[in-house]
C-alpha cells in the first residue's frame, strides 16, 4: 500500500495541475517522443514569450486533472510520453509556437486538446494555428480600406481636374 505522505503529495499535484487547467484557455497534449534537451529549451523559450508553459507530468496525473475538470473524452490520449501545454491568457500564440515547433519537427505530435474548456479535433487546432493573427488581419483589412478610399480620393481629383479644365 502507498505511503499517506505519498499519496497526499499526488492529490496535491492533481489539484494544482486542475486548477491551472481550469483557468487556462489551451490544454494541449502532445507527443515529445525523440525531442532533445536543445529543442525542448528552444520550444519552452517561444511558449514563455506567449505566457504558455510546458510541462511534463506523469499521464496519471494528467488524467485525473483534466477528469477533475469534467474533461475525460481525452483519456484515450494519455498513452506514451505525454507533454502539457498550457495557455493562460490567448491560446493562438501558443497553439501558432507549437504548430511551427511540430511542422519543423516531424517527430513531435499533437495528441489531443482542450480549447476554452472543450475538447478539440488535432485537425480543428492545426486549422487554427493556421490562420493569420489578429495584428495581420487588421493589416489586411487596413489595406482594403486604404486601397478604396485612395481610389475614391484618385476618382474626386479626376473630376476636379475636368472641371478646373472647363472652366
Amino acid at each position: 500500500m502507498a505511503n499517506k505522505k505519498i499519496i497526499e503529495q499526488k492529490e496535491e499535484e492533481v489539484n494544482a495541475l486542475a486548477e491551472k487547467m481550469k483557468d487556462a484557455s489551451l490544454v494541449l497534449l502532445t507527443d515529445y517522443r525523440g525531442i532533445n534537451v536543445f529543442d525542448v529549451t528552444e520550444l519552452r523559450k517561444s511558449l514563455r514569450s506567449v505566457n504558455a508553459e510546458y510541462v511534463v507530468i506523469k499521464n496519471n496525473i494528467t488524467k485525473r486533472a483534466l477528469n477533475k475538470n469534467g474533461i475525460s473524452e481525452i483519456d484515450d490520449a494519455l498513452v506514451g510520453p505525454t507533454a502539457v501545454i498550457i495557455a493562460k491568457d490567448e491560446y493562438l500564440p501558443a497553439l501558432k509556437a507549437v504548430y511551427s515547433y511540430a511542422k519543423n519537427h516531424d517527430f513531435y505530435k499533437m495528441k489531443a486538446g482542450v480549447l476554452a474548456g472543450k475538447v478539440t479535433s488535432v485537425e480543428e487546432l492545426k486549422t487554427l494555428a493556421q490562420l493569420p493573427s489578429r495584428e495581420e488581419l487588421i493589416a489586411k483589412l487596413a489595406g482594403c480600406l486604404l486601397a478604396n478610399v485612395s481610389k475614391l480620393a484618385a476618382t474626386l481629383d479626376a473630376v476636379r481636374v475636368k472641371k478646373e479644365s472647363e472652366e
